[in-house]
């Protein structure tokens, strides 16, 4: 990584001035040393007597290590005011260097933000994001940790020499190619206000939210999980149309006694992660839902659960007590899941833009590119191939770290609504 990618370095072309800066000689001045108490005020008020006017201010704290870049205007003696800086942070044990005359100017702000996410992000891997960033023409602005926990997450603000259609297509598409070659994933979004906007996310059940199909775990109390698992696989990698697929696996638990639902609906086991995720979007003001081609009958316990404001799925027909081996309206399938995220969007009142959608298999295809966002978790070729961005690790909270909430965030509000941690 360059001195220009490294926050440490505070490079210039990575701070953000404002659009007309003061006349007189700009000067950048970069601290660093062992966080304490007093560097700051000792720096500002050698800056106060000598009248600069501040451009911009960053800081961060790493493991203890502070590294604090100011940008400021100076209208007369620059050379004096960086003797005078240079003095003051010898006085508090602190290094500093004093750059005159650099360029305010030049920079404009990331375009967008990365996320890297690993169990674990090794030095390698990473240096090949960061080698593959250089040959696009990117520069990383800055980094910083959102999550240790359960992977290790980062988040990059990066700018590419030109914010077009095309220059973000590449991006993504080399990007996507370099994920699976190191083991991270990488999660690519313009930085725009809307990253920040999003209101409503809506998942898919089996899979996403749950672990396991429901429809496999029905098959193994009628004894035919394997031809069931047989057609489900082949309707996630898109071979058969999911409608058709639906019709073919739930014919074979006709005469299966409708007490098997609760049973079923009783051993569902929600995917690491699951409830954290819902229960920090909702703090969060989202309205969280789930669209299923799975069964609304064993979807309402987990929105009952979950506290969910929405969901979508299909009917199973029961006759005196036992399942008849067909389902009652239409079908929740590919199609019907997009229709459904714009039917809850349009109730709750949310652009479509900030909407976000989750999902694994095939029948995601259409509700994944209708959102905002679209997140495919643990998904098939198919569904990565189209979505935003692709998750491979097994945790549903990640997907907070792609909307940029960090774990510290979801730890803190935890603690302050007096929740001890939770893995679920």
């Amino acid at each position: 990584m360059t001195a220009a990618q490294n926050p440490a370095t505070l490079n210039p072309t990575a701070l953000n001035p404002t659009a007309n800066p003061a006349p007189g000689t700009p000067v950048l001045i970069t601290v660093t040393g062992p966080d304490k108490p007093g560097v700051s005020s000792v720096l500002f008020a050698v800056l106060v007597r000598h009248g600069v006017e501040i451009l911009d201010v960053e800081q961060v704290v790493i493991r203890g290590q502070l590294v604090l870049g100011v940008l400021v205007s100076a209208d007369h003696d620059a050379e004096g005011l960086q003797e005078y800086v240079e003095q003051a942070m010898a006085s508090v044990a602190m290094h500093v260097e004093v750059e005159v005359g650099v360029d305010p100017s030049s920079a404009t702000g990331s375009t967008h933000v990365l996320v890297v996410l690993g169990r674990p992000v090794t030095a390698r891997a990473f240096s090949e994001v960061a080698r593959h960033l250089a040959g696009l023409g990117a520069n990383i602005d800055s980094i910083r940790r959102v999550a240790d926990y359960p992977v290790t997450g980062l988040e990059l603000r990066v700018s590419v020499a030109e914010d077009t259609d095309a220059a973000d297509a590449e991006l993504r598409g080399a990007l996507a190619a370099l994920s699976g070659r190191v083991g991270l994933d990488i999660a690519v979004e313009r930085d725009l206000l809307s990253r920040r906007a999003k209101r409503l996310i809506v998942f898919d059940v089996d899979s996403t939210l749950v672990q396991g199909e429901v429809i496999e775990m029905l098959a193994a109390k009628a004894g035919c999980e394997d031809k069931v698992k047989e057609i489900t696989d082949a309707a996630m990698r898109g071979e058969i149309d999911f409608t058709e697929s639906l019709h073919q696996r739930v014919a074979l638990l006709e005469g299966l006694p409708a007490t098997v639902l609760d049973e079923v609906a009783a051993a569902i086991q929600l995917t690491p992660g699951a409830r954290t995720t819902i229960r920090t979007l909702k703090r969060l003001g989202f309205r969280c839902g789930v669209v299923s081609g799975g069964f609304d009958y064993i979807i309402e316990s987990l929105v009952d659960d979950l506290g969910l404001d929405f969901h979508a799925a299909n009917e199973l027909e029961i006759s005196r007590g036992v399942l008849t081996g067909r389902v009652i309206g239409e079908v929740v399938d590919r199609a019907g899941k997009a229709v459904a995220l714009r039917r809850f969007a349009q109730q709750y009142g949310v652009p479509l833009a900030q909407c976000v959608a989750v999902g694994d298999g095939a029948n995601d295809i259409d509700m994944l590119a209708t959102a905002g966002l679209g997140v495919a978790f643990n998904a098939k070729p198919a569904l990565r191939e189209v979505a935003d961005t692709a998750l491979s690790h097994p945790y549903l909270d990640v997907v907070l770290f792609v909307l940029g909430v960090t774990r510290a965030e979801v730890e803190a509000a935890d603690a302050a609504d007096g929740l001890e941690f939770d893995r679920l």
